[in-house]
Formats: structure tokens, C-alpha cells, sequence
């Protein structure tokens, strides 16, 4: 039942009204990630995103739809989750939902183009790395090639979107090489905003077995520190965008925005 699920939500969203979409992830499958592993994949009931909405404040112009993928639901579902907000909070100018690689490519551009138009103006995304092999052993299901196809067609339709990254994914060694393909990834399309997360072991995530099995290695935190200057080095982004290491599992905690900080930014993970 979703009003017993654990609510995610960025930091920046904690202030607008909440609107559960779905209980569990469609896919769970990243093995990186507990946050729905004992929690069944379920939509909302559109009775009960009614019910909630009907309890809010009308007057509430900030929307975050609650899940790990809403958009999974599809765009017609979408459509009428879209006009329940609508009817109840009229005042509603900005939506916002976590979002995947592989939903973003289930919408045309049409659809997305539509959405933007009805209210959803900004998406958090999992890109994670910008090396295929790093993407396969995570289990991400998508491929580079895939994640710039879709950042490209949400540019083009207008929704902004939050670039993702996982820094230390790549394991042992290989930081630099995920950092310098990553950057070279990113730099192929136009994003508002780079956050970074830093691999953090989970107790009964699959990664965490994969530890234990001798087949993943964990980068130690200089190794990490250099993989996060690496990226930041190497990203060539000509539009204003900004760069934040802030969320909760960075042990580095800096925000500036690309290119006119990359300086002063690089100055603090020496």
C-alpha cells in the first residue's frame, strides 16, 4: 500500500506538495540500489492520487510526483494525473519527477513536448556513467548511446532535466577512465544541472554480494576524490549548468555552475 512506502524526494522538492504515483520500481534491478527491493512494483489508483490532491493546499504551485519512475505509468495515465492536479491545485506551474533513461525513451517527442505543456518542467535522471561495460554490471538498462538519444529529445521538447551521476561505479582502478567517458557522455547534450552520488554499499544490495563473491572491488576515497576532480576536469559544457556534489553521500560538498566556476570548484577537491 503506498501510504506505508518510504517517500524519496530531492532535497529541493521538500517544500511542494507530494503526489504519490507509484508504490516500488518497474524495474529493480540496479544492483547498486535497495531503496524498493522488498516493495512490489504497483501505479497509484488514480482514486487515491485524487484523494490526496483533494487534501492539499489550492493555492500550491510546486508539484513532485512521488516514485521511482512515475512516468512508467505511461502517457496516457499521465494525461489524466496531470488534469487531476489541474483540477485541484489550478495554480500549479511546476511538476517534477523522478525519472529513467528507459521510460524517457517509451514517450515521443509529441508526448513529452505535450507534458511540458501541461505542466511537468523538470526531471531527475539516473544517467549513473557514460561507459557501457559500467551501465551492463549495474544493470542500468540502457546503453550511452541510449541516454544521449533521450537527453537530446528532452531538450528538444523543452523539459530540463538533472544529469545523475555515480561516481566510484566503475570500481577499483577504473575511476578515471569512468570519469573522463562520463564527462565526454554529458558533453554531448544540454542538461541544467550535474549531481554527483558516490557509491555507497547497501546491506542486501546486489553489489554488496558482489563484494563479497570477489567480483567488485570498491575504489577507496582518494581513488573517488580524483574520479569526481577527473569529471569535472573534463567537462566542456558551453552552456551555463551547474555542478553540485552535495547530496548526502558525497564526502565532498561543493556547488557552482559550469563553465565560469570550473576553477574555483576544481580548488576545493585538490
Amino acid at each position: 500500500m503506498y501510504r506505508n512506502d518510504t517517500i524519496y524526494f530531492p532535497p529541493t522538492e521538500a517544500r511542494n506538495v507530494l503526489v504519490p504515483v507509484t508504490s516500488g520500481c518497474p524495474h529493480n534491478m540496479c544492483t547498486f540500489c535497495t531503496m524498493y527491493k522488498e516493495t512490489p512494483y504497483k501505479p497509484v489508483a488514480l482514486t487515491d492520487i485524487e484523494y490526496e490532491l483533494k487534501n492539499v493546499d489550492p493555492q500550491s504551485d510546486k508539484v513532485f510526483l512521488v516514485g521511482a519512475d512515475p512516468l512508467c505509468v505511461g502517457y496516457d495515465r499521465m494525461i489524466s494525473i496531470l488534469n487531476l492536479i489541474k483540477k485541484y491545485l489550478p495554480h500549479c506551474a511546476r511538476i517534477t519527477a523522478y525519472c529513467s533513461v528507459r521510460t524517457v525513451a517509451k514517450y515521443t517527442l509529441e508526448q513529452l513536448k505535450d507534458l511540458c505543456a501541461r505542466g511537468i518542467t523538470a526531471l531527475y535522471i539516473g544517467f549513473e556513467s557514460g561507459d557501457d561495460e559500467v551501465l551492463k554490471k549495474a544493470r542500468k538498462g540502457h546503453t550511452v548511446a541510449m541516454a544521449i538519444e533521450q537527453a537530446e529529445k528532452l531538450a528538444e521538447a523543452g523539459i530540463l532535466f538533472s544529469t545523475v551521476v555515480m561516481y566510484g561505479l566503475a570500481g577499483k582502478g577504473k575511476g578515471v577512465e569512468n570519469a573522463i567517458k562520463t564527462a565526454e557522455m554529458v558533453n554531448k547534450f544540454k542538461t541544467y544541472k550535474v549531481v554527483t552520488m558516490n557509491l555507497t554499499v547497501f546491506e542486501g544490495s546486489e553489489i554488496a554480494d558482489m563484494i563479497r563473491r570477489g567480483e567488485f572491488v570498491e575504489a577507496d576515497g582518494a581513488e573517488k576524490r580524483l574520479e569526481i576532480r577527473t569529471l569535472l576536469e573534463h567537462l566542456d559544457l558551453k552552456q551555463p549548468t551547474m555542478f553540485d556534489t552535495r547530496h548526502a553521500t558525497n564526502p565532498i560538498k561543493i556547488v557552482g555552475t559550469l563553465p565560469r566556476d570550473k576553477e574555483m570548484l576544481l580548488e576545493k577537491i585538490k
